[in-house]
Order: structure tokens, then sequence, then C-alpha cells
């Protein structure tokens, strides 16, 4: 007995091992007595504690709620006798799911009791293999659908072929269609038959590897590309077999082959234009040069192409212009350029190069497309204008010994003649005009041709010294004049005896000032600050100011006999804006100015920064022109000269509009009141009955007036 248990017990240990390995387990049901017998693999499967006690309802309850339907018409069928085979999912409280096959046959005893016996399995890794296969299958066939491309395979030894789908598609058969060499060589174009049989007999052979392209002519005559990639493969059983890829490639084909006929259409019209227009690839590779740049070069397409580039432009020009190039394709930017280009008979040519890049859909660059238009005729007149510039500032400079004062304008030409006639003489001089247009160039010209040139010339800016230093500056002190005053200290007027004093922002003087001022120009002589000795002195007096004198003597902050003294010859130099014609010339004599003194050669100005100085109103004259100029060379790492616009945009302020206005008006009615005193007097000046005196000012004042107003005081005469 003892043995049968043993036996018993090895043979259900032995099944519970087989089960727990197979993860299937067993089970019973007496439908009758409603008692469940289930193995301890069941109870693991469906995770049941295995003291729990079965029932239906506790099954129904952990299957998954789409299956519960089919699993209890199951139980009810073997209930009542039928045999199930059925699969069905289980869902846990933690929403894991099971996948199970059931299989169970209902038997009757003696008594008519029906027993149900069955096996349970755990199949949940095969089914979701079996899910994913389908799943990477479902996506393989989409994928191959929406890229054209489909798979296809020949076993060498038994000559055996496969495709998918989508290959089946591309050839025109049905899906499920077995392929045969025969049936790809009846698709095939009758031109590429030879083609796809040595390829076929090849793969057939040897499972090596290819790439080529052939085409398919279609039941309804539409013609197809397809590219073929293989590999050849073998397992480790030493069966050869080859792999690959069909793709349809006609519309590409159609793509390519649209383009290529637009650019042979394209290549034609090129060979008309008469600028030299090339083609290159990426890292300059030449592709193509229309005929004009042939017939230049004296070279054929092949010839070119294989010509290295330092062969056609200038040496002078070569590294500038492959600087050029670098710096746009390192930003696929467009660049323009002008160099020279030598001609087959080895004469060189200027050239505007404009390159501009063409990208795909990417944004890569695919081409350089290069048109050069000959400017020879163009820098040919400007270097002669430039020639002619640069003799006319030396003739102006030769001519006149003017120095920096540059121009030929007809308001320049003016200032010029007068200087020439006033420098010879003594009389005092007021140069008028406004800030930055060069008063103290003028007053120089007149000191170097002067009878005092070779002795000395004092400028002194009135305006920027202390008002309790200014009697100093000027007239010297003696020691102990004030607290400081250590020693005797000769003033400008006595350094400037025997030459020029020039005394710039005149009408900036303190009236105590102007009193000792008018004394020196009536009698010769200075009082040194601490003494009451004269001190006579020779100098010749040249003054400046861009402020209205006039204004200033009717408000009482500028005398009135001292302006009479300082105004025996006016002077008045004309803003850039009166003067713009001489723009273009002070432009080049700047840039040559202040390149030679930092190392910089400029070749061209540029075309809009020429236009656009040209515009501009300069407010602050001369001066502003030379720093903006100075700011450019400054700045500039090329050798075209040009300006950020931004440099000369400049928003006025609302006092500066209302400035101009009043003055403008101001202005217009002293003209009408002039005029309508000459018309009293008919044209006539001075005397009783004169405008001068109708006016109550000195005829020297109204002469003056009528100049800068440009009032033409003849045509009174006649009326």
């Amino acid at each position: 007995m003892n043995l049968l248990e043993e036996a018993f017990q090895r043979n259900e240990h032995l099944l519970a091992e087989a089960q727990r390995l197979s993860h299937t387990g067993s089970f019973g049901w007496n439908v009758s007595s409603g008692e469940h017998f289930w193995s301890g693999e069941t109870f693991r499967i469906f995770e049941f504690d295995a003291s729990a006690k079965v029932s239906v309802p506790m099954i129904l309850e952990r299957v998954h709620p789409q299956d519960k339907p089919t699993v209890k018409a199951a139980i009810d069928a073997v209930a009542a006798g039928t045999s199930i085979d059925l699969e069905c999912r289980l869902q846990f409280p933690d929403l894991k799911v099971k996948y199970l096959r059931v299989a169970g046959k209902a038997e009757r005893d003696n008594t008519g009791s029906i027993e149900v016996i069955g096996a349970v399995m755990d199949i949940t890794v095969q089914k979701l293999a079996e899910i994913e296969l389908r799943r990477s299958k479902a996506h393989l066939i989409d994928a191959q659908r929406l890229s054209h491309t489909g798979s296809a395979g020949m076993e060498a030894g038994t000559r055996r072929m496969f495709w998918s789908e989508e290959t089946a598609r591309i050839y025109g058969y049905a899906p499920d269609t077995e392929p045969t060499p025969e049936l790809i060589l009846q698709r095939v174009h009758p031109d590429d038959v030879e083609l796809l049989k040595s390829v076929l007999e090849r793969a057939g052979q040897e499972g090596s590897d290819f790439k080529f392209e052939h085409r398919l002519l279609m039941p309804d005559g539409s013609t197809k590309y397809i590219l073929n990639l293989a590999h050849g493969l073998c397992d480790g059983e030493g069966n050869e077999e080859s792999v690959g890829a069909i793709m349809d490639i006609t519309e590409r084909k159609v793509v390519e082959q649209r383009l290529q006929q637009k650019e042979r259409e394209l290549r034609q019209v090129l060979d008309f234009a008469p600028q030299l227009i090339a083609v290159f690839g990426t890292h300059r590779v030449r592709l193509y040069a229309n005929r004009t740049s042939l017939d230049y070069f004296g070279v054929t397409l092949d010839e070119w192409r294989d010509t290295n580039h330092g062969g056609v432009a200038h040496p002078d020009d070569f590294d500038r212009l492959l600087s050029q190039w670098d710096g746009a394709e390192a930003v696929s930017s467009a660049f323009e350029i002008e160099v020279r280009f030598r001609r087959h008979d080895g004469v060189y040519r200027w050239f505007l190069v404009r390159c501009n890049p063409v990208r795909d859909d990417q944004g890569q660059v695919l081409r350089w497309y290069a048109a050069c238009t000959d400017i020879e005729d163009r820098r040919r007149a400007e270097d002669k204008l430039q020639r002619e510039n640069s003799a006319l500032r030396e003739e102006l400079s030769q001519a006149s010994m003017f120095d920096e004062i540059v121009g030929s304008s007809e308001p320049l030409r003016k200032v010029l003649s007068q200087i020439g006639k006033v420098a010879p003489s003594d009389s005092t001089v007021l140069i008028l005009g406004q800030t930055g247009t060069g008063k103290e160039l003028i007053a120089r010209a007149i000191h170097k041709r002067s009878k005092r040139a070779e002795r000395s010339f004092i400028g002194v800016n009135c305006g920027a010294i202390p008002t309790s230093l200014i009697a100093s500056e000027l007239f010297g002190h003696e020691k102990g004049a004030f607290t400081g005053a250590t020693q005797r200290r000769l003033g400008r007027f006595e350094a400037a005896s025997g030459g020029t004093i020039f005394l710039d922002e005149v009408g900036d003087l303190p009236p105590d000032i102007q009193i000792a001022l008018l004394r020196v120009l009536q009698e010769r002589e200075i009082e040194r600050v601490g003494s009451d000795k004269p001190v006579p002195v020779d100098v010749r007096v040249l003054a400046a100011t861009h402020r209205d004198l006039d204004k200033l003597v009717s408000e009482g902050n500028f005398r009135q006999d001292l302006f009479y003294r300082l105004n025996v010859v006016p002077i008045e130099m004309p803003s850039l804006c009166e003067r713009a014609a001489d723009i273009p010339i002070l432009i080049e004599y700047f840039i040559g100015r202040f390149g030679k003194r930092m190392g910089k050669k400029f070749q061209t100005i540029e075309k809009k920064t020429l236009k656009l100085m040209q515009e501009y109103d300069w407010p602050g004259n001369v001066r502003e022109l030379q720093n903006v100029i100075e700011r450019a060379v400054t700045l500039s790492d090329s050798d075209t000269f040009s300006i950020d616009e931004a440099w000369l945009k400049r928003k006025p302020s609302t006092a500066s509009h209302s400035s101009v206005a009043l003055n403008g008006a101001l202005l217009a009615h002293e003209k009408e009141v002039i005029q309508s005193a000459l018309a009293q007097s008919h044209g006539r000046i001075s005397g009783r009955a004169g405008a001068a005196a109708k006016l109550g000012i000195p005829d020297s004042t109204l002469e003056a007036k009528i100049k800068r107003l440009g009032i033409d005081k003849y045509r009174y005469k006649s009326q």
C-alpha cells in the first residue's frame, strides 16, 4: 500500500510540474452538484487562492468584459453536454491581461449526471508575439505602400522567387500572385529585357549584390521606372539567396527629365545672353558656362571645367574673390564683387560679378549661379573722373594755396575770390557762417596769403575761455595782478604781434572785453591786467562767429561800435547744403586723407553711399561730413567705401523746427522792410534820402544785409 501511495504521489508531483512548466492547468466541474475541481496551475493562472471555493460567477468576474458573453455561452454549452475549444482573455484588478486557451468536454456518469473535464493554457506570450508580428507586418505593408517600395528575393539553389504585396502592385499584378521570372519579364520594357535577364541569372547563381534601374511597360502603355537594390545572404546551412528592395521612382524620374529639359532650354537662352554666366556646384565645382563665357575665355566647356580658378581672374583680384565667396558660402547668401577676368587674347577687363545660391526644399544650397556684367567702360570713366577730380583738387590747391579748403562750387569760388582780394591788405575781416563750415580754414588762408604769412597765426576760441580769464588770456597780466599771478605773462595779442590773431566765436565775448577789444582795433595798443601802461601791438585781427551779431546788437548784448570795427570786410562761408556740388570732391579728399593715415586704400565708393551723402542735409556741415567719413574708414574692412545709413538719420527736435521757422519768418520780414525802403529811395543806399537813413542803420550794415538776403538793389533804380 505504501508503494502505491508513493507511486501515486510521484505521478501527481510529475503532473503538477508538467502543468507548471507548460502553463497548462486542468479543471473539472460537476454540473449537477456545482462543484469545481482545479489543479494548482489553474489557480495560479486565474490568480485565485488555492483554498478558494470556485464558482461560475467567480470565473466570469475574472473574464475580460469584452469576452464575457462568449465565455458565458461556452459554459452554458458545455453544461449541456457540448465540447468547447475557445480563446479568451482574463482581466485582473490591476488591469493586467492574460490570454487563455480553454478546451473541455462533458461526460455523463451512470446516474446521468454531467461532469465536465478540461484544460486551460496560458498563451499570453505567444499571443502577444502574434499581435506584434501582425502589427509589424501591417506597418511594413503600409510603409511599402506609402513609399512605393516593395521587397523581393530569390533562393539561389531552388530559384524560387518571393515578393511583397507592394512589389506585386508595382508590377501590376494582384497582391497574392506567385512571382516567376516569366511574369517579371512580361512587364519589363523591351529595351531592358536583356539587362534584367542577366541580373536575374547572376542573382540565381551567386546571390551577389547589385543596384540598377530599368523600365516597366504596363498593359495600358504607360512606363514605370524601377530602382532595384539587392544583397546576397547565406544562412548557417549554406543556403544562399538574394533579397532586396524594388522602388517605383517614376515620379522622380519624370521630375528629373523635366528639370533636364528646362535646363537644356535655359542653357539655350543663356547662350544668347551678353553677360558671362556660369553655374557652379558645391565647393565651387564648375558645371556649366554659357557660350558668351566660352568665347570670352577662348575655351570649350570641357576645358573650362578643368581650368584652375586662378587662370581667369586677375592675380590682384583672385584672393579677394575667393575670400568673398568663402564668406558667402559660410552663410549661404548672395554676394557681388568687381573683379578683372582675362580675355582669350590676354587682356583683362573689369566685370561686376553677382553670385546667387539656389536651394532645395530643405534650404540646402544645390547650385551657385554667377552672372558677370562687363563694366570696363564704366570703370574707365570712373578712373578718368577720379583723375580729373584729383587734378582739379591739385589745381585748386596750387592756384589758390588754400590748403584744406576743398571744392569747386560757385558759392565757394566767390568766397575764395574774396579771400584772394582781402588777404594782401591788413583790413579786419569778419567771417560768418554756420558751425562746422570751416571758418578757421578761411582765416588761415587769409593769413597765408597776407604779408604777415611768415609771422605767427594765433587762434583764440573766445567761447571756450572762462569769463574771469579772458582778459588775461588776450592781453596778458603783470606779476601780482591777481592771486596766482606769480610772474608777468604775455597775452595772445602780444604773442601774435607782427602776425595775425583769429578771434573765433567773437560773439561770446563779455561786455568789458568788448570795450578792450575796441580799443585794440582803434588805438593798436593793449593794457595788461594789473597795469595802466599801454603796450603797442602790430597785429591783424580776423574774427568769426556763427551767431547773428545784428540781433545781438539790437538786444544790447554786443557793442554796435565794435561790430562796425570788426565788420570792415565781411565774408560769409556757405553751408554744405549751399555748396552740395562739393560733396563728392570732399568725400574723395577725406577718404584719401584718413585712408592714408590708417594704411587703407579704397578702390571704389558704393553708389548707395554716394547718393545718401549727396541727399543728406548735413546740419553739422563739413565737420559732420568729416566725422562720418573718418568713422567709416576706421570701421571698414573692404576696399569699397560705404557708410551705415543709420548714421545719417536724425530726428529733429520740436525746438529746432520752431527756431528755424521763427528765423525764416524774421528774415522774410527784414527783407520786406529793406525792399520797401529801397523802393522809396529809388535804389539809393546812402545820403539823407537813402534807404539806410530811412531805416536808421549805417550804410555798410545795409549793404551787408542786402547781400546776405540776396536783394537786387539795382532794379529799384529804374523805379
